[in-house]
């Protein structure tokens, strides 16, 4: 049983040293003095490097950051206040807001990619998903649909975001495009980033419209 005891404390220590070095691992990426001064990028470049960095990102720093973001996100007001949240399903390492889904005092929504559009429809965790277009977690199209006069508070998945408010996705516009329709143009809108993605200054072109805050680990920008 001694023998058993001192292999499981050994056994625990290595995979805690192995947890912290690749955490190390990628915190040397995050302040590399390149991605730091990141010099002159275009969307496209900026979005490459950022996505390799996360996806870089331990899992198990993965999950402590994104529990920070959704400790951040209920301490706020702004989601204090809301009833009818829209979020997304967390891919390629972005942000997991999941531990707030269950939290039955909201009712939450989800899009679904239909052509160039979201469609977003009420879902809670008894209800089942499917993997939709770019393999992307969406709700079945059954599900109740989600009134826009209805939404309070729009979670935003983003690849980076700046002090302005202005936000980099993945170059697919549907953001955008909601953002920009009548009946959406005057909602709540948060974009959802790590901290290293939350930079001074974002290349933005005439059509992009700032969100009204972004939200990280470190709480509200």
């Amino acid at each position: 049983m001694l023998a058993i005891g001192r292999y499981l404390l050994f056994f625990l220590s290595q995979k805690s040293y192995h947890v912290q070095l690749e955490s190390l691992r990628f915190q040397s990426i995050i302040f590399h003095p390149m991605i730091q001064q990141r010099p002159k990028m275009n969307k496209s470049e900026l979005r490459r490097s950022l996505l390799q960095i996360r996806q870089s990102m331990p899992h198990q720093e993965w999950k402590q950051r994104s529990d920070r973001i959704c400790n951040q996100l209920q301490n706020s007001v702004v989601f204090f206040q809301a009833k009818t949240i829209l979020a997304y399903f967390s891919f390629r390492q972005e942000p997991d807001l999941s531990p707030l889904f269950a939290d039955n005092k909201y009712r939450w929504g989800f899009p679904r990619c239909v052509g160039k559009t979201l469609s977003w429809h009420f879902w809670t965790p008894q209800d089942a998903v499917q993997s939709g277009a770019y393999g992307i977690v969406e709700p079945h199209p059954q599900a109740t649909t989600v009134e826009p006069a209805k939404v309070d508070l729009i979670l935003i998945p983003s690849v980076a975001c700046d002090y302005q408010g202005y936000r980099l996705g993945y170059g697919g516009g549907y953001y955008d495009r909601l953002l920009s329709l009548p009946e959406w143009a005057n909602k709540q809108a948060i974009g959802i980033v790590f901290d290293y993605a939350c930079l001074p200054q974002l290349p933005i072109d005439p059509w992009d419209k700032p969100l009204q805050a972004i939200f990280t680990e470190n709480g509200l920008v």
